[in-house]
């Protein structure tokens, strides 16, 4: 029956995430590194408001744009917070997660011959959307020794005319790496000169370890070129809600609902609800599970170096991407022997791009028995590849 399928769905390949899960599915015993989502529960004020919703009878469609009291405290957040100002009534959408919303800007966007810029490595839904969405994609490579910043550099080498769209996705994910105010600047005259738009994938921005985020759109010309990207999975362990949000320009925001309206429709109110309460009341409880994500982060770039591999400082995130070139295994050979000699699930780097190979990626979103468990396998296996070179 494939014959059927449209000839872009078909060559889409398969995530390179869940490759590996399928593998873990079958097998006992193993530690995954690999999913990226807290191993914390939602916080109790906002798993009980969802409840309550339910109680209420709170089972009803919204808007399409969403609840107007959650963009209204996401409007007096964003301000608080990172200093953007957006209208809640036309320039805020609630999402079903941010993966809706990344898929919404693509599709609302762009058109057969756009050229979106994705950095390299970068999540694993950019360039799929791109393509899904009509357009091609062109990397912007960056590198382990510029912390793995994306420079004007490495986007002036990639560039073409047909470019329409930047993703900035920082916090990194698999890397961890972040851009400052000084990193972005160059960025933002780059866009400018270039007439691009950039969707700005903050889902990370309050898992940061080196001072505060900076956000693209906070940039001087920046805000109405920007469609601000974020949601609640990551920073209050909410990913089973599916709440998420973008913001931008009216004319642009208008541009997704009409996506939106016909397709998802709205987000489940109860899971508005909890994000709600979210914003609300579980503040300190989202800063303790940062100072839980920094422990591990710190303990996992360790044991990595300690093992004499390569790794990374990741300033943001929950990931850990360490070099394994030395062992002279590409990634993905690396990521099968681990699993099958050790039992640790990892991704290999190539997931999230061609710039990932020679690297993995480990999440630190588990528990610290578990974490500490897997560098003694790692270590292991590591140890008697080495030995054979």
């Amino acid at each position: 029956m494939n014959r059927y399928l449209a000839s872009h769905v078909a060559a889409l390949p398969p995530s390179g995430i869940r490759k590996f899960f399928d593998l873990v599915a079958t097998m006992k015993d193993v530690i995954s590194l690999g999913v990226g989502e807290p191993d914390f529960v939602t916080p109790w004020t906002v798993r009980e408001s969802g409840i309550f919703s339910l109680e209420q009878g709170q089972t009803m469609y919204t808007s399409n744009a969403g609840l107007l009291e959650l963009r209204e405290e996401l409007s007096q957040h964003l301000t608080q917070t990172l200093g953007l100002c957006y209208d809640p009534a036309t320039e805020i959408l609630i999402t079903a997660g941010a993966s809706e919303a990344v898929d919404l800007v693509m599709r609302a966007l762009l058109e057969p011959g756009d050229v979106v810029l994705v950095p390299d490595p970068s999540y694993v839904s950019y360039a799929p959307c791109a393509i899904l969405a009509g357009a091609s994609v062109s990397y912007v490579p960056t590198h382990a020794k510029e912390d793995f910043r994306l420079r004007v550099e490495d986007l002036s080498q990639v560039y073409t005319p047909k470019a329409k769209l930047l993703v900035l996705s920082y916090p990194n994910n698999p890397t961890g790496a972040i851009m400052r105010r000084e990193d972005l600047l160059p960025i933002a005259d780059f866009v400018a000169k270039h007439d691009l738009l950039v969707l700005a994938d903050d889902i990370y921005s309050d898992l940061s370890y080196d001072g505060r985020h900076v956000s693209f759109a906070s940039l001087p010309g920046m805000h109405d070129r920007t469609l601000f990207v974020s949601g609640f999975s990551k920073s209050y362990a909410m990913t089973g809600w599916r709440i998420g949000y973008v913001a931008g320009h009216a004319d642009l925001i208008s541009g997704l609902i009409k996506i939106h309206q016909y397709t998802m429709l709205c987000a489940p109110i109860m899971g508005q609800i909890a994000a709600l309460e979210a914003l609300r009341s579980a503040s300190e409880a989202k800063a303790d599970m940062v100072t839980a994500y920094d422990r591990r982060r710190r303990l996992m770039v360790h044991g990595f170096r300690q093992m004499g591999l390569d790794c990374f400082e990741p300033l943001g995130a929950f990931y850990v991407f360490p070099d394994i070139s030395k062992t002279n295994l590409t990634s993905e050979a690396f990521a099968e022997e681990l699993l099958k000699e050790e039992k640790v699930a990892v991704v290999p780097g190539t997931a999230f791009g061609p710039s990932g190979e020679g690297y993995i990626r480990c999440s630190y979103a588990y528990s610290i028995e578990q974490l500490q468990e897997a560098l003694v396998r790692i270590s292991n296996f590591v140890e008697r590849r080495l030995s054979k070179l």
